[in-house]
């Protein structure tokens, strides 16, 4: 393939984005138009390909030219693709890649709350999420579980984070999201929506109440991982949700909460 280059130079300009710049300097907010994202391992890179994501370049390890990553670089006609064994990639990039495989893409402009909402039956809100682990595993979920979208408040890890990202295993590409402007919630009432506050609160309806499932459209709002949802989000919400624990067991890890939310609250997909 003419388009794979052997690294001979650590200081290349072309490598920078996979050894010198941080995912704030890719996510380039001065100029969004021109922002990149790395996708990380192969199904992550073919979910961004399917999903219309532009290539810009390949890092892979040379072992699986031939190998696991065969199939996407036979998608990557004239993009560069850069390669070096295992020790010199991870001595360039800092980290062991994940299946040996990153791809810089570019990014999109996102749609509006609107465009995102519009025919949509059950969202999810993410309030403060700050780790892309976290992030990534919720998306997961949203998608592998009945959510229609994902809405995001500004203080959230970016869902196209390398390790968000990976960690959704490029769900990210498959089910919708945006970011809100601000943590206001009447914007997404304004569309039809009831909010349902995911708290650790007394007080709350048990998350089988069947008159959740019975609203046509809901927004599920999940808190940032330490302190969960503030109390004017809460009062804010039509609804106050809390999942019974047993056990002594006080409270659930954001992700897996969400997947017990999703998996109970997406039932109702008809609105």
């Amino acid at each position: 393939m003419s388009n794979i280059i052997e690294i001979t130079d650590f200081l290349a300009p072309e490598l920078d984005v996979y050894a010198r710049l941080t995912e704030v300097q890719l996510l380039n907010n001065e100029f969004p138009e021109k922002g990149l994202f790395i996708a990380e391992s192969p199904k992550v890179i073919e979910r961004a390909l399917d999903a219309g994501y532009e290539p810009v370049s390949c890092l892979i390890e040379k072992k699986h030219i031939e190998g696991e990553g065969k199939h996407i670089l036979s998608r990557l006609d004239n993009v560069p693709v850069f390669t070096a064994e295992f020790d010199v990639l991870t001595q360039l990039t800092g980290f062991k890649l994940t299946r040996g495989m990153l791809c810089s893409m570019k990014r999109r402009k996102l749609p509006s709350v609107k465009e995102i909402c519009e025919n949509k039956c059950r969202v999810v809100i993410l309030d403060r999420v700050m780790n892309p682990t976290n992030v990534g595993a919720i998306i997961r979920s949203a998608a592998a579980l009945g959510m229609d979208a994902v809405l995001l408040t500004p203080g959230c890890s970016d869902p196209l984070y390398r390790r968000a990202a990976r960690v959704s295993m490029g769900t990210v590409f498959q089910i919708e999201w945006t970011f809100l402007k601000n943590d206001d919630l009447d914007e997404i009432k304004t569309l039809g929506f009831k909010t349902v506050a995911m708290a650790l609160k007394d007080n709350t309806l048990s998350i089988d109440d069947p008159r959740l499932t019975a609203e046509k459209r809901l927004a599920v709002i999940m808190g940032t991982e330490g302190d969960g949802l503030s109390d004017k989000t809460i009062a804010e919400c039509d609804y106050t949700v809390k999942i019974p624990m047993y056990h002594g067991v006080d409270s659930l890890n954001v992700a897996a909460a969400s997947a017990v939310a999703f998996y109970q609250l997406g039932k109702n997909t008809e609105c």
